[in-house]
């Protein structure tokens, strides 16, 4: 979680592009995100310079030639404000806006490059930016913890947050997700709602540290790793050249993320496509019929984009593939036709794998909805025999608007269970998890709510009887009335 030192200076840095004219929350975040993306640069050109020092070798790869040493952060930095303010605007931006451009007529820009196209600098004079870069400058982004924490607050503090449905997921429940489905080399990842590509790059982190070895075997595991396991859409520009560079700093050069309104019937393509997909999308909003994707209409008939994307989900995946999304309460419980059929399907035709039912307070401060994840492998066969249930009660932050971090967390023990779920055929629905077998859900209309499920054992209280209560109010009245009539002789002793 962000640290106070860290969060002080964010404040700061925020508060000088505020009174400096820079009022738009997203555009701060873009403005800020592009001069993080050119220190990040310099600090992975100086380990690069480091290792081949250290080993006594030519500098391999460089991000910057002989002659861009001037495009440095650890160059521009002691620079005078008009002369920094020009060097940035007209050289430095300029730089990262081409990073995987083609020069080649016929190939292809990385999308990197096609969604900084139109990425404009808007610093409006040099003492803002000399402000800023001091500020950030003492800011380590060596350190992905800390990358990510800077990340999450600065995306906390979009005072729009939350309109249309959009909550940014917090990093350690993107984490959770990841870690519960495991990605392989082989998987293709998709995430229909990418926006910074929190799942995406938590996914990458995921790959690197587990099977680091066989992604860097050879070149055609590289460029699988680079090109061929990362897919994103989302229709915020905004978003998208952030989450590209938040990808390229992870060391995913080419993902393919698009700009795409994943529900649109324009956009009706890629079916089958994805073996695994984790999301969290927007909860709120209607679309209209019209302008829906049909083939999602004759999966659910309904004008709720959380249901329309699940459906989506089913027709993304291929066969085999699997699903870790986030989704309101309501999906699991709801008693419209589309509600009850969607649930149907996950249950009778695919294989729906778990349900962690997650507390209100989760996606504080920005909402208090409450919300699950859902667990589910695409099979178009059925094969649900038992629907396994997680009651989390703390994700090791409190549940308030501070989200402070907290000592305990359900959140290991949920992933050990989790890995493990042959142990829990035992448990029983007095437990935090438990197994639940599909007669029983089908028999209760396909509710997926763990309310439905969970047994609660309450304490017996044993009470006095009415007239021994009644007697022991007469006693404490005659002790009050006693009281008084003492007090009120000391009193009279006293005149």
């Amino acid at each position: 979680m962000i640290t106070g030192e860290l969060k002080s200076n964010i404040d700061r840095i925020w508060e000088a592009m505020w009174t400096g004219g820079i009022a738009n929350p997203l555009t701060v975040i873009e403005q800020l995100t592009y001069l993080l993306f050119i220190k990040r640069l310099d600090e992975l050109h100086t380990l690069a310079e480091n290792k081949a020092n250290r080993l006594k070798k030519p500098l391999e790869n460089p991000v910057f030639s002989e002659n861009q040493q001037e495009l440095r952060w650890s160059r521009f930095r002691d620079l005078a404000p008009e002369p920094m303010f020009e060097l940035i605007r007209d050289k430095a931006f300029t730089f990262i806006k081409n990073l995987g451009a083609s020069a080649e007529p016929g190939i292809e820009d990385s999308t990197y490059a096609h969604h900084m196209k139109d990425a404009m600098f808007m610093f409006p004079k040099a003492s803002l930016l000399a402000n800023v870069v001091d500020q950030l400058d003492g800011i380590d982004m060596a350190d992905q913890d800390t990358k990510g924490d800077l990340y999450e607050y600065m995306l906390g503090k979009i005072a729009s947050a939350g309109k249309n449905g959009q909550f940014r997921t917090p990093r350690h429940i993107i984490k959770l997700m990841v870690d519960m489905t495991a990605p392989t080399p082989k998987d293709a990842i998709c995430d229909p709602a990418c926006g910074t590509c929190g799942f995406l790059v938590s996914a990458a982190e995921y790959l690197q540290q587990h099977h680091g070895t066989d992604i860097a075997r050879d070149k055609n595991a590289i460029k699988r790793f680079s090109e061929e396991t990362f897919f994103g859409y989302d229709f915020d520009t905004t978003m998208l050249r952030i989450g590209s560079m938040n990808m390229l700093l992870h060391g995913i050069e080419n993902p393919d993320i698009r700009y795409k309104d994943s529900l649109e019937e324009a956009n009706a393509a890629d079916e089958e496509k994805y073996s695994l997909i984790l999301a969290n999308p927007p909860f709120a909003g209607s679309l209209d019929y019209e302008s829906t994707a049909k083939d999602l209409l004759k999966v659910v008939k309904t004008k709720k984009t959380e249901l329309l994307f699940l459906a989506l989900f089913l027709r993304l995946l291929k066969p085999g593939g699997r699903a870790a999304v986030i989704v309101p309460d309501g999906v699991l419980f709801g008693s419209s036709k589309a509600h009850k059929e969607l649930r149907r399907m996950l249950v009778e035709d695919q294989k729906l794998d778990g349900i962690v039912s997650m507390p209100s307070g989760v996606f504080k401060p920005y909402a208090g909805v409450s919300t699950a994840i859902l667990f589910f492998t695409k099979t178009n066969s059925g094969g649900t025999d038992n629907v396994w249930f997680y009651d989390m009660q703390s994700d090791g932050y409190s549940l308030d608007d501070k989200r402070n971090e907290l000592e305990t967390s359900d959140l290991p023990d949920l992933l050990q269970r989790w890995n493990n779920l042959d142990a829990e055929a035992d448990r029983k629905r007095t437990d935090q998890s438990f197994l639940v077998p599909k007669a029983d859900i089908a028999a209760n209309d396909y509710d997926l709510s763990i309310n439905r499920y969970k047994e609660i054992i309450y304490e017996e209280t044993v009470y006095e009887a009415p007239a021994e209560i009644l007697k022991n109010i007469e006693n404490l009245d005659q002790e009050i009335l006693q009281g008084s009539q003492e007090l009120k002789k000391m009193l009279s002793t006293l005149k």
